[in-house]
């Protein structure tokens, strides 16, 4: 009876510290074996504390779920958090011979000191790569176990960026912000790449030397580790799997691992008739992994990665043989008031908000960012110039020793991601050494030594493959094609801001002379007013057209594709051409027209009325429309059908908007209807707003549904209407927010809000959603509205 009694107890300490969602279904059953590699969400149940709290007791400490950012911040973050916070969990371990317990975290910021029962384990300093702790050596079989967490987020000079926050351009947020798993294999096992720190090599890697449409040959690279005290012979099986279903199978010969040894196994791969990986059909393949002792699985890895061919000229940028240009933007990771602290589903909104607003390409300013935002770009078909942390700093020592470091991780990381075409291995517009630029070349080309691993530097050096300068250093790309020392293709990596804020690039600007300073920023809130947000779209527009004339541009990425905090500043970076809450501007109607219609996904046809149509809008209306014509209706009745007009701003453009001149403003509605062939496609219509009458409540999904396990969060949109349902832009009226019934799930922001241009948002954050989930907002004057989430 007591031997009864322990097993029960032990079952309930798994099942309170661990969660039933560890295991698969018929894994909780019993129906079927378990695997030998388990990899488990370690991200419930933490306790948390700041530093001015190290003498309060532990059953004080803050119950938390990562991701996870040390302070709810302010909209506007001008005094960001900084210091030292700790987190720990305790957990059981029962069964612990002949296995490894591994704990992988994918990103801390930014100095982590690990503790395993008061044990310190390692030491990682930077907060944007992953790293991996060997917890077995560490750990009390068939009992309780702490793991803590010391997170260190203060100025350090020698962990890139290495700028001081109060000088930085933008926020880096403390705490253990991405996911932590705790992964449990064999003592033969695959290694973790970063962990192993192998140079080309190190867990999974795969190339493909040759592709075609016919056939595509290569290699997968799997590194195996027999931690066991007896010599193990061992192959690998490697299976793809199309998303159609169809499978190709490849073997390595035995060999030979003595104890303690490690070893890459190499299997020579070779797939019939690929199914190619692009924008427009971002086809991926399941790969499967498996190390076998005679035939019996001892490891298996799984991961989904795609097969395409990427060449550069000096001109020009193809993929799988045809020539693409990169149209793209930049992105930020922070959300508001929580930072840093995304999940998975999050970032993946974000890679379907850009990818939605037209673009084929997104540059990572200025880091890493999450595994789960490239497995997004992965799935969509964006493809990403990866970035090493840095902007604005450069030191010898141990910064610079740390920078290449971030080098060598950020490859074994994201080396097998189909969405990654270049690698910023350069520092963003900071004074690197030749020494410094050179080397770290030499290390991205040891760490991929492929003819299609292409670096990309801010500067004009001959070690980079790509250049990448900004037109805010005042230089358009007619000038850099001309005096381009190294014959080398560009891509205008950030446009449309700096030289329109700073109103000193010397671009064609005559025909802004009588704005104001703040009518020709580009750094616009979208509660700017429509005369501003279209200032705003018009200079992106004037950018990129003059960008497109650039005989080597090969791409360009604007800046930036959401507002962002930044250290040093006390308003919003607002040049976004959507704002912190995801919600577009102006200008992101501009991009997602110049998206061709009927090239595979994101690419319907589209139009866009650029005007709230109120009394002070203007009765000169631009349309955006990737159509061959569109035909403007006032009140029903046909003003105009044109096509679009090619000007000084728009001569280059794929789609130059339309321009309709009324001679008056008449209240009623405005239709645009938009035709391909003589078809119509597309319309969008457009009312005068009356009084404010109702509010509606929706929750941003963006292509990805909350999730029922983990952590989520996402925004909540109140939007003010009128009585037949038009967005009330005028309306600033404060809305108050309120979860009404359901578990697991909180509020975060200002709240009340007032509205933004008709709409107020706020973030929903859950967790183990499970349950119905209803929210409320209200505003004096207005009928109190409600949106279950089930």
């Amino acid at each position: 009876m007591k031997q009864q009694l322990k097993c029960i107890i032990a079952i309930c300490f798994i099942l309170a510290f661990f969660g039933c969602e560890s295991l698969p279904p018929a894994e909780k059953a019993g129906e079927q074996q378990k695997s030998p590699r388990q990899v488990i969400n370690f991200n419930s149940d933490w306790q948390f504390r700041t530093l001015g709290n190290k003498n309060t007791p532990a059953n004080n400490w803050e119950k938390v779920f990562l991701p996870h950012s040390v302070k709810v911040e302010p909209l506007v973050v001008n005094d960001q958090w900084q210091g030292t916070s700790f987190y720990r969990k305790i957990f059981p371990v029962d069964q612990l011979k002949n296995e490894k317990w591994l704990f992988h975290f994918e990103g801390v910021m930014q100095e982590a000191r690990v503790r395993i029962n008061d044990s310190l384990v390692t030491t990682h300093k930077g907060g944007y790569l992953p790293f991996t702790v060997d917890a077995t050596p560490y750990l009390k079989d068939g009992s309780l176990n702490t793991i803590e967490v010391e997170v260190i987020n203060t100025d350090d000079p020698t962990i890139p960026p290495g700028k001081p926050l109060a000088d930085l351009d933008f926020n880096y947020y403390g705490g253990i912000y991405r996911n932590v798993q705790l992964i449990k294999t064999g003592l033969v096992h695959i290694t973790d790449a970063v962990f192993a720190k192998v140079v080309n090599g190190g867990g999974l890697l795969v190339h493909f030397d040759s592709i075609s449409p016919q056939n595509a040959s290569g290699f997968v690279k799997v590194h195996v580790m027999n931690s066991s005290e007896n010599d193990k012979e061992v192959k690998v099986r490697t299976t793809f799997t199309s998303e159609e279903g169809s499978k190709s199978t490849f073997l390595t010969p035995v060999e030979k691992l003595a104890s303690g040894e490690d070893r890459h196994l190499v299997a020579e791969v070779s797939i019939k008739d690929p199914l190619l990986w692009r924008p427009s059909q971002p086809n991926l393949y399941e790969l499967k992994v498996e190390v076998l002792e005679g035939e019996e699985v001892v490891d298996i890895k799984q991961i989904n990665t795609g097969i395409r061919k990427i060449e550069l000229t000096g001109t020009a940028f193809l993929l799988n043989g045809e020539e693409i240009f990169l149209n793209g933007t930049n992105r930020h990771q922070e959300y508001p008031y929580v930072g840093y602290a995304l999940s998975d589903e999050a970032n993946y909104r974000d890679a379907y908000k850009i990818k939605e607003a037209g673009f084929n390409f997104v540059r990572l300013s200025h880091y890493p960012h999450a595994t789960s935002f490239l497995e997004a770009c992965d799935e969509l078909g964006l493809l990403v110039m990866n970035a090493i942390p840095g902007w604005q700093f450069y030191a010898e020592g141990e910064f610079a020793e740390n920078a290449l470091q971030d080098i060598k991780d950020m490859a074994r990381r994201d080396r097998n991601h189909p969405s990654v075409v270049f690698w910023e291995n350069s520092l963003n517009e900071s004074g690197m050494t030749d020494e410094f630029i050179v080397t770290a070349n030499e290390v991205l080309n040891a760490e991929l030594p492929y003819e299609d691993t292409f670096s990309a530097g801010w500067m004009d050096h001959p070690a980079y493959d790509l250049f990448i300068p900004a037109r805010q250093h005042a230089k358009p790309p007619f000038y850099w094609n001309k005096y381009n020392k190294h014959d080398r293709p560009i891509l205008i990596a950030e446009y449309g801001d700096w030289e329109y804020y700073a109103q000193n690039a010397g671009f064609n600007q005559k025909a802004f002379n009588d704005l104001k300073e703040e009518e020709r920023t580009s750094r616009q809130l979208r509660s700017a007013g429509e005369k501003r947000l279209l200032q705003q779209a018009l200079n992106f527009q004037e950018a990129a057209n003059s960008n497109l004339k650039g005989e080597q541009t090969i791409g360009m990425s604007n800046w930036l594709m959401f507002d962002y905090n930044r250290g040093y500043a006390d308003d919003l970076e607002a040049s976004g051409i959507a704002d912190i809450f995801r919600i577009p501007k102006s200008s992101y109607y501009f991009y997602k027209s110049q998206k061709p219609p009927y090239q595979g996904n994101f690419s319907a046809p589209m139009v866009h009325i650029a005007s709230y149509w109120q009394p002070n809008s203007s009765t000169d209306l631009t349309v955006y429309s990737n159509t061959d014509e569109v035909a403007l209706y006032l009140n029903g009745e046909l003003l105009e059908k044109k096509e679009p007009e090619r000007t000084e701003f728009s001569d280059e453009l794929w789609y130059p908007p339309y321009r309709f001149s009324l001679q008056q403003f008449v209240p009623g509605e405005l239709k645009a209807v938009g035709y391909i062939d003589g078809q119509e496609v597309a319309s969008h219509t457009v009312h005068t707003p009356g009084k404010a009458s109702k509010i509606e409540l929706s929750v941003d999904i963006s292509g990805k549904e909350l999730s029922r396990e983990s952590l989520d969060i996402v925004f909540v949109y109140a939007r003010i209407l009128d009585e037949k349902g038009s967005l009330v832009h005028t309306a600033d009226l404060p809305v108050s927010f309120k979860i009404t019934s359901g578990e697991n799930a909180e509020l975060i922001g200002e709240n009340p809000i007032a509205a933004e241009a008709g709409i107020a948002s706020i973030l929903l954050r859950t967790s183990e959603f499970t349950s119905a989930l209803s929210i409320e907002a209200s505003a004096e004057g207005l009928p109190v509205t409600t949106i279950t989430l089930k």
